[in-house]
Order: structure tokens, then C-alpha cells, then sequence
């Protein structure tokens, strides 16, 4: 009886580790990914647990999949490209099964003036294509306040605390020069985040 190869040998799961290690050097041309985002493309492709880990254990040795590195690329990438604060990326590197040390130490690249700058960036761009009405009538308030929510909301949902996305938001309006006094009544309690997140 011939003696098959490693390679031709199937396992109880989906397939060899020859198989597996070359959907996982597909997945790697795309983009980094990290190894819990790894293992569940292998299990959901029928990969055994035993196949999937030899895999990602030679795929770790040789520096391939780095769940640290990956975190410190997403945190980079998707602050700087997407405009994502802390708490969001926080969120998301959670959701691909990065350790929680590792999460942190990748979200120590982004100081509070990191978030602050992007923030305001973000802010800036959107107001460029909105029209805000000047006067002092409730009329007009009433629209500055809704512009001002929306736009507060917008970096809530992209992970930015409502202190800062409130500040940020009152000094864009103010310096375009739509904000009067009557604006003060916006208030930073009305934004906890919650319903924004």
C-alpha cells in the first residue's frame, strides 16, 4: 500500500495544512489579520481545530501573523484613514480577538491631542458642506443645535467622548462664526455617548 504525503493526507476537518496555510497566506495578501480572525476563516471553511492550530503556530514563527503588530497597523490605519477614536478602535480590535494588553499597548500610539486633532479634522470636513443660519431667532437656533448634534453625534458613533466631540463641535460652529451666546445652551449633559455608540 502507497504511503500518501503530508500534504495529500486529509484530516476529520476540512482539509490538509497544506490546504490551510494557503488560505491563510491568501487572506494575509489583503491585509494583516489576526490570528483569532485566522482561525475562524479555517473553522468556517471545515478546517479541524488541530489543523488550524499547527498552522497558525508556524504561521506566528515566522512572523506572519503578530497579533501585536496587527493591532499597532489596525490602530494607525483606521485612526489616521477612517477617523476612528479610541474607544471604537478599542471596540473593534475586541471584535477580531486581539488580547486585551495587546489592545492596549497599540492604542497608546493616540494621545488625547491625537483624537482632538483628528476630531477636529473630521468636523471641519463635514461643516465645509453644511449650512448653518445665522441670526439669534429660536428658528435658527433650533437649526444650529440640530447641526450641532448631528455633527456631535457623528464622532460618538466614531468612538470619540462627548466632552471632546461637544467642545470640538461649539468652537467649529464658533469659528465659522455661526455660534451666538444663545448657543450656550447646548449642553454637554444632552451627549452622553450611549445613544451615539
Amino acid at each position: 500500500m502507497k504511503q500518501r504525503s503530508e500534504q495529500e493526507q486529509e484530516t476529520d476537518g476540512g482539509g490538509t495544512e497544506a490546504q490551510a496555510k494557503d488560505v491563510c497566506l491568501r487572506l494575509l495578501t489583503d491585509r494583516a489579520r489576526s490570528r483569532h480572525e485566522l482561525e475562524t476563516r479555517l473553522s468556517k471553511k471545515g478546517f479541524s481545530p488541530e489543523v488550524a492550530d499547527a498552522v497558525l503556530k508556524r504561521l506566528e514563527a515566522a512572523n506572519l501573523v503578530d497579533d501585536q503588530a496587527f493591532a499597532e497597523q489596525w490602530v494607525h490605519s483606521r485612526h489616521t484613514y477612517s477617523g476612528k477614536g479610541k474607544r471604537a478602535l478599542s471596540v473593534e480590535l475586541r471584535a477580531k480577538g486581539v488580547s486585551n494588553e495587546d489592545a492596549l499597548n497599540a492604542l497608546d500610539q493616540i494621545d488625547t491631542e491625537d483624537e482632538r486633532v483628528r476630531a477636529t479634522e473630521l468636523v471641519h470636513k463635514r461643516c465645509r458642506n453644511l449650512t448653518v443660519p445665522d441670526g439669534s431667532g429660536a428658528e435658527a437656533r433650533a437649526e444650529r443645535d440640530k447641526i450641532a448634534r448631528k455633527l456631535v453625534g457623528m464622532l460618538a458613533r466614531r468612538g470619540y467622548s462627548a466632552g471632546m466631540a461637544y467642545a470640538i463641535v461649539k468652537a467649529e460652529l464658533a469659528r465659522i462664526g455661526t455660534e451666538d451666546s444663545n448657543a450656550d445652551h447646548f449642553d454637554t449633559q444632552d451627549f452622553d455617548g450611549d445613544e451615539f455608540g
